[in-house]
C-alpha cells in the first residue's frame, strides 16, 4: 500500500466504524472483482484486479482482527495507547477525513510517518499550499478512494471511463498519467483510467472515453 493511504481508505469506511460495517464493505468490493464480474476484461484490466484484490485483504488482514486494528491504530496515531480512540477535533476541524490523513497504511513505522509529514505547508499551520506534491500510485484503487487521495493532495482529476455500459457501482483505477513516482505541481490534474463491471458480466470491455 502506497505510504499515506490508510486501510480504512481502502474500504471506505471511517476509524470509528464498527468491526460488521468492515466486514460488510469488504465483502461490498471484494464481490466487484469477482471471476463473473471481469470476464472478458483486458489483460491489463486484469493485472489490476489482482492488485486491487491483494490491497482489500491487506485491510481485511489489519482491520478484521480487533488486537491488529488496535496495533495499526496505536501506530499510526489515530488512538492512544492502551486508551480510545483520539476524538474528533483533536487535529484541526474535528473530522475523520482529515484525521485519516495522519495514519499510513501498509509500513507503519514512524518512519514513514515522518516521511508522509514531508509535505511540509500541506500538512502544517500554514496556508500556502506546496509548490510540488508526490504523485501517488492510485492504480488498483477504488474510484473514491482516488479522489480522497488526489483531493488531499491538492491535485485534479481527469477521468477516462474504460466500460461504455458500466454497472452503476464504484470503478477502480486501472491507469493513471503521470504515473508516480515523482512531483507535479499543485492543482495539476492527474488523469485516471476507471474500469467498471459492465452492465452484463461476462461482455468484453471495450475503452471507451468517460
Amino acid at each position: 500500500m502506497e505510504p499515506g493511504i490508510t486501510w480504512y481508505e481502502v474500504l471506505g469506511v471511517l476509524p470509528g466504524a464498527d468491526a460488521e460495517k468492515i466486514r460488510r464493505k469488504y465483502q461490498e468490493r471484494t464481490g466487484l472483482l469477482r471471476g463473473e464480474m471481469v470476464s472478458g476484461a483486458p489483460s491489463n484490466v486484469l493485472i489490476v484486479v489482482r492488485r486491487a484484490q491483494e490491497f482489500l485483504d491487506g485491510a481485511w488482514e489489519i482491520l478484521g482482527d480487533p488486537a491488529s486494528r488496535i496495533r495499526y491504530d496505536e501506530l499510526t496515531g489515530l488512538r492512544r495507547r492502551g486508551g480510545g480512540l483520539i476524538p474528533t477535533g483533536a487535529f484541526g476541524s474535528g473530522s475523520w477525513v482529515e484525521f485519516e490523513d495522519m495514519g499510513i497504511a501498509g509500513e507503519v513505522g514512524a518512519d514513514l510517518l515522518g516521511g508522509l509529514l514531508e509535505l511540509g505547508d500541506f500538512f502544517g499551520p500554514h496556508p500556502k499550499p506546496p509548490r510540488r506534491v508526490p504523485v501517488p500510485d492510485i492504480r488498483g484503487l477504488f474510484w473514491d478512494v482516488c479522489l480522497e487521495v488526489t483531493g488531499r493532495l491538492g491535485l485534479r482529476v481527469t477521468s477516462v471511463r474504460l466500460t461504455p455500459r458500466p454497472l452503476p457501482v464504484d470503478g477502480f483505477v486501472v491507469d493513471q498519467s503521470p504515473r508516480a513516482p515523482g512531483k507535479v505541481r499543485w492543482g495539476e490534474a492527474v488523469t485516471v483510467h476507471v474500469w467498471h463491471p459492465p452492465a452484463r458480466p461476462g461482455a468484453p470491455a471495450r475503452p471507451g472515453a468517460g
